[in-house]
């Protein structure tokens, strides 16, 4: 019994996710179109590969030569360092190798590099990797991995959705260009939202669902993960088409009948779909996450995001310590308004979540996670 709960947590920690060859493409020939010379005599790092079968490795071998690149790096976790090492086999290209090492093939990464033709065949491709075992296990927070970092120009990897926030932090800390995937609600990290405020860091152009493949080959549908990046892409400066205000009331379904409602404890207005976003109003909107990922900065000011912490330049102007949770069927959940401090909160009930109340009767709602915009003058 105890074997199987350890194994059942293994798998409970299993965030390992290999990325599909035509999302890799799509994501990239973006930043290529925006840039042709985007890679041109770069070193590129990919530093949470499995090289053998990893498409990022693949996509950048394949066009070494098309895309100018200087140098490519991809290294992999050894498999007794991953939760998914109970499916670990060794691949026939690693066994068949005269480098191949029983005993260093679970214990230690891999390392893979790409230069110049080795084959003598005229073309720099996949079959020109070198190979061999890293020192350590290939954790991207050792020594040896960090000076790989450091060597690099871009890096650009499907890190450990567990560790994103670390990782993120490694690749701000080396002040590098980067590319990777991540959970959409990464987005509302106290680590890094401040980040996308500052702009330092922003969405790539894909986002929403898609599907990977797991080490034992399953396949496994997210339909909530998106690029952050901060390498330049046309569609963060395609400008967001809208309509008035006025319009809006008149012809959009997502805006009530009564109008823009105003927050009870921000001084904004609730926008509750992107596309609800007027034209021309001049003050502080809050709108939903789903923005950033059509987010043009020089279109709009990003001010802060409400529950955590971010939103000095918008601060609330209420506390609900006083109020109580209540469902819709009168009964109280046991919580305080306290629970929902420094959410985007309405003074209304939809009939449908639950809501808070103090005694005056005073009722409110919160919205779901709002990010506050304005337009830029």
């Amino acid at each position: 019994m105890a074997n199987e709960s350890l194994s059942a947590a293994k798998l409970a920690k299993n965030d390992e996710f290999y990325t599909q060859y035509a999302d890799i493409e799509s994501e990239l020939n973006a930043y290529i179109s925006f840039n042709p010379e985007v890679f041109k005599d770069k070193t590129i790092l990919l530093p949470c590969d499995d090289p053998e079968w990893s498409n990022f490795t693949k996509y950048f071998a394949q066009r070494f030569e098309g895309l100018g690149l200087k140098k490519l790096i991809s290294t992999s976790l050894a498999a007794e360092s991953k939760p998914e090492e109970i499916f670990y086999q060794p691949s026939l290209f690693e066994k068949e190798s005269p480098k191949f090492d029983e005993k260093r093939t679970r214990k230690n990464g891999k390392i893979f590099t790409l230069t110049k033709d080795n084959t003598g065949d005229g073309i720099v491709n996949f079959h020109d990797l070198d190979w061999d075992y890293l020192k350590g296990d290939g954790d991207f927070r050792s020594l040896e991995i960090t000076k790989l970092r450091d060597e690099a120009d871009i890096i650009i990897t499907n890190p450990p959705f567990s560790l994103f926030r670390e990782f993120l932090a490694w690749i701000m800390d080396g002040e590098k260009k980067f590319s990777i995937i991540g959970n959409m609600n990464a987005i509302t990290y106290r680590e890094v939202f401040p980040l996308i405020m500052e702009n330092k860091i922003w969405l790539g152009v894909s986002s929403g669902s898609k599907t990977y493949l797991k080490p034992d080959g399953a396949e496994h549908k997210m339909g909530n993960t998106c690029w952050f990046s901060n390498l330049e892409h046309g569609r963060r400066h395609e400008p967001l088409s809208l309509m008035t205000m006025e319009d809006n009331l008149r012809f959009n379904k997502t805006i009530e009948k009564n109008g823009y409602k105003k927050y009870d404890n921000y001084e904004a207005i609730e926008v509750p779909k992107v596309v609800a976003i007027p034209n021309n109003f001049d003050g502080i909107m809050g709108v939903p996450i789903s923005f950033l990922d059509k987010y043009n900065p020089d279109q709009f000011e990003i001010l802060g995001a409400t529950q955590r912490g971010c939103h000095d330049l918008v601060p609330d102007t209420k506390k609900y310590d006083s109020y109580w949770e209540v469902r819709q069927d009168g009964t109280k959940t046991g919580s305080s308004g306290n629970k929902t401090n420094e959410n985007a909160n309405l003074e209304t009930n939809d009939g449908k979540k639950n809501y808070f109340i103090n005694d005056e009767g005073h009722v409110i709602q919160s919205a779901y996670q709002r990010i506050f915009i304005r337009h830029k003058k």
